[in-house]
């Protein structure tokens, strides 16, 4: 199964690169700062056809459609463009992310980025990879030592889960913070031991899944804000390689 997500991921991301500057439609979902545009549903309907040609009957939760087959042992959870603001900006931080979930376990996942064309993959119990090359998580194990990432919800402006105290706590304490514009690359990029940690808050299983397992299976730690087991269907996520975990929750405790 892990081949055929890989397969609709790259093609998907290459249709996402070949449409880059020919935005036609771009529409505001709630918030002035939540996009979509005609891309992403173009691309989500190529995934969706995808999946009903070589899957019939598997279930579908995609960002923009929603969910179709809930009753389905297998669900494919797909973010069409993760990073739109930046895709309509030709800003080159985005991606597609396409995780295949089977009785509520995350057991494949693919994050494409078409701007670098790099394949983050992973199977549940496989390893993560990176073109192919196996992923290990960073070795650090300070938090001053430790350039982490996050991003701020569309409603940032209301501060849920006092989301900005977060950022300025972790401004202080770590070597370095970024803030890319896609979740999905946060993760695999600690997955890929370019980030330490990453943490955000009022995110969706579309941005989650596939990263999550990657991240995972390169030997990363995720959890909730209160070290709880994480799940992808919540809000709030702490990731890291493991090491700094523990003084990443202990900076969140301190807002919470």
């Amino acid at each position: 199964m892990i081949d055929k997500v890989i397969e609709i991921a790259k093609e998907a991301g290459r249709f996402l690169k070949e449409n880059e500057g020919k935005i036609s439609e771009i529409k505001e979902k709630g918030y002035f700062t939540n996009l979509v545009t005609n891309i992403d549903k173009g691309s989500e309907t190529k995934i969706k056809n995808f999946v009903e040609k070589n899957f019939p009957g598997h279930g579908v939760l995609a960002e923009e459609s929603g969910i179709s087959s809930p009753s389905s042992e297998y669900r494919w959870i797909i973010d069409p463009l993760d990073g739109t603001t930046n895709f309509t900006h030709a800003f080159p931080v985005y991606c597609v992310s396409i995780a295949v979930e089977h009785k509520g376990e995350v057991v494949a996942g693919a994050v494409y980025d078409p701007n670098f064309d790099e394949l983050f993959s992973a199977e549940k119990g496989g390893g993560a990879f990176l073109n192919g090359k196996r992923l290990v998580v960073t070795p650090a194990d300070k938090l001053e030592r430790s350039m982490l990432a996050t991003g701020f919800p569309y409603d940032v402006k209301d501060d849920p889960f006092h989301c900005v105290e977060h950022f300025e706590s972790f401004l202080v304490r770590a070597q370095a913070v970024r803030r890319l514009g896609s979740a999905a690359l946060d993760i695999c990029y600690v997955a890929a031991g370019r980030l330490d940690g990453f943490w955000e808050v009022n995110l969706h299983p579309w941005d989650t899944a596939a990263a999550v397992l990657i991240t995972t299976e390169a030997g990363g730690k995720v959890t909730g804000f209160h070290g709880e087991k994480y799940s992808i269907y919540q809000k709030d996520i702490v990731l890291s390689n493991g090491k700094i975990h523990d003084e990443m929750l202990e900076v969140i405790r301190q807002n919470l």
